[in-house]
């Protein structure tokens, strides 16, 4: 039974949400508009780039000498680590390893301290091998201005990466600094954002970005030879409308399972998960952000999920068209009644399924893995 105290609270934080997101993007634009800004196109963005660092020479793919600067959360290593590696050598740098972020306290206790190992890592490094590149995936809620400036400093190509901007671009702010990329976008050589909308932004902030979504390793996300067992699957946190949404459709007859973090049967490894889409004949997606509704971005499973042979059935938000045929590669839902329709067509129709599985497989293996992200970035940068 619903609960309408916790319904209202969510509907709340969303409209709350949408007027803070909407309010912010405005007065970008107002400022991208006023300042006659314009977004770089590739040629503009490679030749600025080649200016910055005029001596230097692009190097054969597998040649490059990279640092990495992220933690591996739960998805990063199976996803940026082996992509990097095909482009180099990659010499990782984890803050986790080092510090201890469990206490709800730790950016007064240990940021600090972590910014100033930071530095002083990184410049040990780029001191004793002199890396072409050195790639972040970090935030103003990780970093400081000045600990960005300071690795500028050392004179090596530096790549910001960043995801779901379209809300987490600002963020929270705490003493003035924004835990999202606002405040040290600025000093990276090249912003990679996989928001489309968050690229005025970026310009506004003094930064050069370029979009491009996330990706899939087709090396762990592949078809598994499995009986198709399942109707509907999906894999992710239990939050949101979610719960509610798997309950209307048990309650409409619908053989659906959920895993991961709050669902009765929990989370899966990897290879669980992977092996879950091809065995589901519908893996089903939701393009909200965790307790913002309305509030839609691309997501790592947006490309996994084909990637893997899984037929892919989420929610419609247009960044979707960006990068699938719709109905064809993929197939989208708005609201609840368009989701079970198409449920039950998907089930009613398997060769129509089958098709747009088989074409969603391949537009993912063609176009959007992670090496092929890092090709392009690599490439602007005239690193490769």
């Amino acid at each position: 039974m619903k609960d309408p105290l916790k319904t209202y609270r969510r509907r709340f934080r969303s409209w709350k949400n949408r007027v803070r997101l909407k309010g912010e993007m405005e007065s970008y634009e107002a400022a991208f508009a006023s300042r006659g800004l314009v977004i770089s196109d590739d040629s503009a963005t490679r030749l600025a780039l080649q200016n910055r660092f005029p001596g230097f020479r692009p190097k054969p793919k597998g040649a490059l000498s990279i640092i990495a600067i992220y933690h591996n959360y739960n998805w990063e290593d199976g996803a940026l680590k082996p992509a990097l590696e095909k482009f180099g050598t990659v010499r990782r740098y984890d803050w986790f390893k080092a510090f201890d972020h469990s206490g709800p306290d730790w950016r007064s206790s240990v940021k600090a301290e972590m910014n100033r190992e930071l530095v002083v890592r990184i410049g040990q490094w780029v001191a004793g091998e002199r890396p072409d590149v050195i790639f972040t995936y970090l935030s103003g809620e990780l970093v400081f201005p000045e600990t960005v400036q300071v690795l500028r400093s050392f004179g090596v190509p530096m790549i910001h990466f960043s995801l779901n901007d379209k809300e987490h671009f600002v963020g929270k702010v705490r003493g003035g600094l924004a835990f999202g990329s606002r405040d040290i976008c600025r000093w990276f050589d090249l912003c990679w954002t996989s928001t489309e909308d968050a690229l005025k932004k970026y310009c506004v902030e003094g930064a050069l970005p370029v979009y491009l979504p996330e990706g899939a390793n087709p090396e762990l996300h592949r078809p598994w030879e499995q009986q198709k067992t399942i109707d509907v699957s999906f894999v992710g946190q239990c939050y949101g409308n979610r719960p509610e949404t798997i309950h209307r459709l048990r309650a409409e007859g619908i053989r659906v399972e959920a895993f991961g973090y709050g669902w009765p049967k929990g989370p899966l490894s990897t290879e669980e998960m992977v092996r879950l889409y091809s065995k589901s004949r519908i893996n089903l997606g939701f393009g909200g952000v965790e307790g913002h509704e309305e509030t839609y971005c691309l997501k790592g499973r947006d490309f996994e999920i084909p990637m893997s042979g899984g037929l892919y059935l989420t929610e419609y938000h247009p960044d979707l068209e960006r990068v699938y045929d719709l109905g064809k590669e993929i197939v989208t839902y708005r609201g609840f009644d368009d989701l079970l329709a198409n449920i039950r067509h998907l089930l009613s129709d398997p060769q129509r399924a089958e098709a747009i599985r088989q074409a969603g497989f391949r537009r993912a293996r063609k176009e959007h893995t992670w090496e092929m992200r890092f090709e392009r970035v690599f490439t602007l940068m005239n690193l490769v």
